[in-house]
């Protein structure tokens, strides 16, 4: 069992008779005792601390995710959004501990990490224990190692007419990350990707997703071609932004089961990825432009499904 300091409650000051908050608010922790490695009384100081090495890791190396089943999220947003089930460790910084301990309501989201943490364990650090655990210029903090969530192919072709995005070898974290927030906002079923994808996990693409990582079904395949003889034998049509698309974006009908092709931000679809496609479609673009950026293009062509699907 993991040895954390075990949150023990957020106590507010009540006024004598009506029991109303006064404002103040008390946090509380149960610390280890005093000698454990690389502490101070219950709070980890120490940047050789085995705890802090492991999340630097996670934060740094996809294997160590893999290998563990595990991935870091920073900052109060995240920390908020977090399912409990799924969360692993909580580390929070010293400045941000006493924030919340000394001017709760200074700030709206004190209250709600307070509200959170009651009945949780976390972890305190040092401020420069902390620095070293982000993977954030201007850490928030408060961090959380997640129990990674796995999903099948079975999970995102179910369902009627379900929305699908197939993206091939998408290298920038930032794009894949805004992918995912994208298709949370525009009711997508899910995210298939390649092998050759960056890890979703990695704490950029992670940052980008604002939180839709928790929500949005995703699942790494190992042969596109194969993924989609299987889409197609569930009737869904496949439709590939192409830059040799003969029709527009807006002409085929998404209202049935539809999956989009988006190839990679420098090459774009690999051509026996592009032959698997029920149709080519290409965006119409101004100027010298030939091509949008991946999550743009993936974004246009998810809204129009949606603008499609809300007219039926």
């Amino acid at each position: 069992m993991r040895q954390r300091c075990a949150l023990r409650a957020v106590v507010f000051v009540t006024g004598p008779e009506d029991g109303r908050m006064d404002g103040q608010a008390c946090l509380y922790r149960q610390r280890r005792s005093q000698g454990s490695s690389g502490t101070e009384n219950g709070m980890i100081t120490s940047l050789s601390n085995s705890r802090v090495k492991n999340v630097t890791a996670l934060n740094r190396k996809a294997k160590e995710r893999k290998s563990q089943g595990k991935y870091v999220v920073e900052g109060v947003k995240m920390f908020l959004e977090a399912p409990e089930a799924e969360i692993e460790e909580i580390y929070v910084a010293e400045s941000f501990e006493e924030g919340c301990r000394k001017n709760p309501h200074g700030n709206p989201n004190f209250v709600s990490c307070l509200k959170k943490l009651d009945g949780l364990s976390f972890e305190s650090v040092s401020d420069e224990v902390f620095a070293k655990m982000s993977d954030t210029e201007a850490p928030q903090g408060i961090l959380c190692v997640m129990k990674r969530r796995e999903y099948s192919k079975a999970d995102i072709l179910a369902g009627a007419a379900p929305l699908i995005m197939v993206l091939e070898d998408i290298q920038d974290p930032g794009n894949l990350g805004t992918i995912l927030r994208t298709a949370e906002g525009a009711g997508v079923c899910g995210i298939l990707l390649s092998t050759g994808c960056a890890d979703i996990y990695n704490p950029k693409t992670i940052r980008s997703t604002m939180g839709s990582i928790y929500r949005v079904p995703f699942c790494y395949v190992p042969s596109i071609p194969e993924t989609a003889e299987r889409m197609k034998a569930a009737g869904i049509l496949l439709y590939a932004a192409h830059l040799q698309g003969s029709r527009s974006y807006t002409e085929p009908d998404y209202t049935g089961g539809t999956a989009f092709l988006i190839g990679n931000e420098g090459n774009g679809l690999r051509p026996e990825t592009a032959a698997l496609a029920d149709c080519y479609i290409r965006i119409p673009m101004k100027g010298q432009v030939e091509s949008l950026n991946a999550a743009m293009a993936a974004g246009i062509l998810m809204y129009e499904a949606v603008r499609q699907r809300d007219a039926v």
